[in-house]
């Protein structure tokens, strides 16, 4: 086990609150201010904001620090995180529709995390791979404007599909905070 001293000292870019991620003016997320008016807007701009959250816990780094692996015997790396956040939002497809589902993009249980390699293409596919199946999963369910509806095989509600949306990648994203700050010691909300 590492001394303390090995470890990264914390940081953060923020100079206007030390113990933010960014600046309020350099924060892409739009955090000030009333919240949008109604249910379904509301769980949209959650998910949008920990989104934008997951890509900044994970900006300025190279890929062998986002493929580096938390602590044995955790698989989870930043990298992992969002190959793991591309499967899930296929699944996720998967859970309203009615055919056949649709195949793992990565194979088998947990090659999300185990096939997260430190090479740049890696890191390139699975950008490609995150942001593809987030439009095709939001495509999905604009079809479905009414929250109430039950869809798939299962009958899961819209609005059981977007909460989970929601606590998947705010779950997520408190893992890419620890994952960051053991990397480099970066820290912020």
């Amino acid at each position: 086990m590492g001394r303390m001293s090995d470890q990264p000292a914390r940081w953060s870019r923020a100079t206007v609150y030390p113990d933010m991620w960014a600046d309020p003016d350099d924060d892409p997320r739009d955090l000030e201010g009333a919240g949008p008016d109604g249910e379904q807007a509301t769980l949209l701009d959650f998910l949008t904001n920990y989104r934008l959250t997951l890509r900044m816990k994970c900006e300025g780094l190279d890929a062998e620090q986002l493929a580096r692996r938390s602590v044995p015997p955790s698989t989870m790396s930043l990298l992992g995180l969002v190959r793991h956040l591309a499967e899930v939002e296929r699944d996720w497809r998967n859970w309203i529709g009615d055919g056949d589902p649709l195949p793992k993009l990565y194979g088998g249980r947990d090659a999300d995390f185990d096939g997260a390699l430190a090479e740049q293409a890696e890191v390139d596919a699975a950008y490609a791979d995150l942001e593809r199946e987030q439009a095709a999963t939001d495509a999905a369910l604009a079809r479905h404007p009414d929250l109430g509806e039950r869809l798939g095989k299962d009958g899961t509600s819209v609005r059981e599909l977007m909460v989970h949306r929601v606590e998947e990648y705010a779950r997520h994203c408190g893992h890419a905070d620890l994952l960051r700050e053991r990397i480099d010691g970066r820290v912020g909300q």
